[in-house]
């Protein structure tokens, strides 16, 4: 049971407190007839409640604070990671999570976005937003994983690049564009999962991929739905209706072919049964990797061109 409910999981809230009441009765009385209907009247809440998500209800399902984050998967998949540290030319930044692995004897390179669960911890992970330095380290790795011949797998989470002064003084936009160019000729296979929020630049700066999956309650854009309503009406608090016009959910990009796969998630969402949801991703990862294990190497490029290609709509006059 989660610790935390969103606005509109609250009917779930209360069904749950009552399960633990009791659970936690410590008395003779037998209640495993009443605990036996609340708990299939939670399911039944729960299939109906994720059965009709809107687009922003999803956004904040991305943005749970309960929500599996990438260390959480890396250790849950490969409990053998290494993590590597630093660009080589200024720093570390720790809102990237980059090493080396194993998931089920297969040797892989991951790359992922790190949040933080409480305020000193988001600080010192700067709330997943990648600074410079993030992004350069993260292309040592995947050079590393190049020469090795390594897939790499970049798991996506974060509220977009940073945007402070230091961060462009140093070359944030330079960084990023280094890191698109550098990817896409990667001879390597490339796999992005969005585990979570995909914003902007600084989900692309490892975004460049093979194949792009997308938990299903996840969102992938250019701005956040808030950034949105804040440009287009001057009012954050039509977020939802920004979502609507954005089309920002895996069901959305699939449809526009961006996204590749969506990941089912656990009834409830990823944060309910994390378990369960390490193991559909591991099994998904290892099944993607399979299919582009005998991919030439040379012919990555062409693909990726084809791929991105493809995306986007225009007219010739």
């Amino acid at each position: 049971m989660a610790d935390y409910y969103l606005e509109f999981e609250k009917p779930i809230q209360a069904i749950d407190q009552k399960i633990l009441e009791l659970e936690a009765d410590d008395s003779s009385a037998d209640h495993s007839s009443e605990l036996s209907t609340l708990k299939a009247k939670r399911e039944s809440s729960l299939k109906k409640i994720f059965s009709g998500l809107s687009r922003w209800q999803r956004v904040q399902l991305a943005r749970h604070p309960q929500r599996p984050f990438s260390l959480d998967y890396i250790n849950a998949l490969a409990p053998d990671f290494i993590e590597l540290h630093g660009d080589r030319y200024f720093g570390d930044d720790a809102a990237v999570i980059s090493g080396m692995g194993t998931i089920d004897g297969v040797k892989v390179v991951i790359i992922g976005q790190q949040k933080g669960r409480h305020t000193k911890e988001n600080l010192f992970r700067n709330f997943g937003m990648m600074r410079p330095e993030g992004y350069r380290k993260a292309l040592r790795i995947m050079k590393l994983a190049e020469k090795f011949r390594l897939p790499i797998i970049s798991l996506i989470d974060t509220p977009g690049a940073y945007p402070g002064l230091g961060a462009e003084e140093r070359g944030q936009g330079e960084a990023i564009a280094k890191n698109l160019w550098e990817m896409s000729k990667m001879k390597v296979p490339i796999i992005s999962v969005v585990i979570g929020e995909g914003a902007s630049g600084g989900a692309l700066g490892i975004g460049v991929c093979d194949r792009m999956l997308m938990l299903e309650n996840t969102w992938y854009s250019v701005i956040s739905p808030e950034g949105c309503a804040s440009i287009l009406w001057r009012d954050a608090a039509k977020a939802a209706e920004a979502a609507d016009a954005m089309k920002v959910t895996p069901d959305d990009l699939m449809n526009m072919g961006i996204c590749d796969r969506i990941i089912e998630e656990p009834l409830g969402g990823a944060h309910r049964e994390f378990d369960a949801m390490a193991t559909i991703l591991k099994n998904v990862l290892l099944e993607e990797i399979a299919n582009l294990k005998d991919v030439e190497p040379n012919s990555f490029l062409e693909r990726r061109i084809d791929r991105y290609d493809k995306m986007g709509v225009y007219t010739e006059s």
